[in-house]
């Protein structure tokens, strides 16, 4: 009988008998990601005296919390060919049912947490839904809901912020810790090694792929595309509502006005993460390097003092250029 080898085996058979110094050579990814990062490392050690330290790497955690939770999310919608314009304006507007529901409902941190969650999941549900059902591209559909989104939370309050008083909702998801590491990193954590086992050793992570790698050949083996791509934009509308919890409780508060512009820095950490816009390839961890990257280099210009009109111009530059030379 005949060894019918299938052709996705025969090509992961054939990629892992290469080494990894002939992917490094070759400028491939994951490794490239590496020594990206370690260089830049190495040059912030160096400048700065006080890079090194372990409050600097924790603030690093910290800091990168929000787009590393939701670019974990936003890499399944990429995979499966889809944007989502809409994560910051989601975030502030879970933020805002959050304090709301807890403000008015009840002083109950599982409250807050449910209508944070509920309200991020509704608006990837919407995103999807409108996405796949009326088929209009995800680009417009989620640049639409970026804006009602961001306009209801300035609405629902009047743009004043909601006061968060409840101190169990700050211990859980802003300023406890377990063994030294703070929550928020901690949230990272369990969200990318979810991640991590949803896209690459489940039934449904096999169909995103499928999904955004060949959507026809996808279809006739039974794939079913628009319910695969909605429920990534669900995910990562509820990935968004967390990552308002876990803003708003290192807050106090709740503003319709927070993160402007941030689905740009989750957007780029999914690129430079090693995920392609044409669908169909990348992986959790590289979301989370590239997330580190960024963030790391947000923290080592701020170390050495450079002013924030320059960091943008380095950090657009730098990112554009490793993208550049890793899709080679």
């Amino acid at each position: 009988m005949t060894d019918t080898q299938s052709p996705a085996k025969a090509v992961a058979s054939q990629s892992s008998g290469r080494s990894a110094l002939q992917h490094l050579l070759k400028g491939e990814r994951p490794y490239m990601l590496y020594v990206a990062f370690a260089i830049m490392l190495i040059v912030f050690s160096l400048a700065s005296p006080w890079f090194l330290s372990i409050d600097n790497f924790l603030n690093i955690g910290r800091q990168t919390t929000l787009v590393s939770i939701i670019a974990v999310g936003m890499t399944f919608v990429i995979i499966s060919r889809q944007i989502d314009l809409s994560v910051a304006s989601t975030l502030a507007l879970s933020g805002m049912s959050a304090s709301l529901a807890m403000a008015f409902v009840a002083n109950n941190w599982v409250v807050g947490a449910v209508a944070g969650l509920g309200t991020g999941a509704l608006i990837g549900l919407l995103n999807g839904v409108l996405t796949t059902r009326l088929e209009i591209p995800s680009f417009l559909v989620t640049l639409g809901t970026l804006s009602g989104a961001r306009g209801l939370a300035l609405m629902v309050t009047n743009t004043k912020p909601v006061i968060i008083t409840n101190e169990y909702y700050f211990a859980i998801f802003g300023e406890g810790s377990v063994l030294g590491i703070p929550a928020p990193i901690l949230w990272t954590l369990g969200v990318t090694i979810a991640g991590i086992l949803l896209l690459h050793y489940s039934v449904y992570g096999r169909r995103v792929y499928a999904a955004g790698g060949n959507p026809t050949a996808a279809l006739y083996s039974g794939v079913h595309i628009k319910q695969v791509t909605t429920l990534a934009f669900v995910l990562t509308g509820t990935l968004a509502g967390l990552a308002s919890l876990i803003l708003s409780a290192r807050s106090h508060a709740a503003r319709p006005d927070v993160v402007q512009g941030m689905e740009l820095d989750v957007i780029a950490s999914v690129i430079l993460g090693g995920c392609s816009l044409f669908g169909g390839r990348g992986f959790v961890l590289g979301t989370l390097l590239g997330s580190l990257i960024i963030g790391t280099l947000n923290n080592g210009l701020v170390l050495l003092g450079v002013s924030s009109s320059l960091q943008l111009v380095i950090k657009g530059a730098i990112i554009v250029a490793a993208v550049a030379f890793t899709r080679r």
